[in-house]
């Protein structure tokens, strides 16, 4: 397990949010993404809450993209691997935002 400060990830987590290009970034609306510890009674590294885009109507509650910090750090070595495990995870959900389904993000490599 490789411990980084609660702001040192949310750093992490900006980085891997700038990391998108700009043509999907641009087109991403209403959502946000939010750090917490880890998803009780689940293991996982992020998840995905809202309505797509693909599906989405005028009066749609903004979506929230969550990364788990102590889930993540928990199976890296180092920030590096925290880094990469962050941008791979936030990738995955963002792909949710867009209406992408597990199956396709696991051919793409994001699952």
């Amino acid at each position: 397990m490789f411990v980084v400060s609660d702001e040192r990830f949310e750093e992490l987590a900006a980085e891997a949010l700038e990391s998108i290009p700009a043509e999907l970034s641009a087109a991403m609306d209403n959502v946000v993404i939010i750090v917490e510890d880890e998803a009780v009674g689940r293991n996982l590294f992020g998840l995905y809450q809202g309505v797509p885009l693909t599906q989405r109507r005028s009066d749609t509650m903004p979506d929230r993209i969550t990364l788990y910090q102590t889930t993540i750090c928990s199976h890296c070595a180092s920030e590096d691997e925290v880094r990469a495990q962050v941008r791979k995870t936030l990738i995955h959900e963002v792909g949710h935002h867009f209406g992408i389904g597990e199956s396709r993000l696991r051919d793409l490599g994001w699952a």
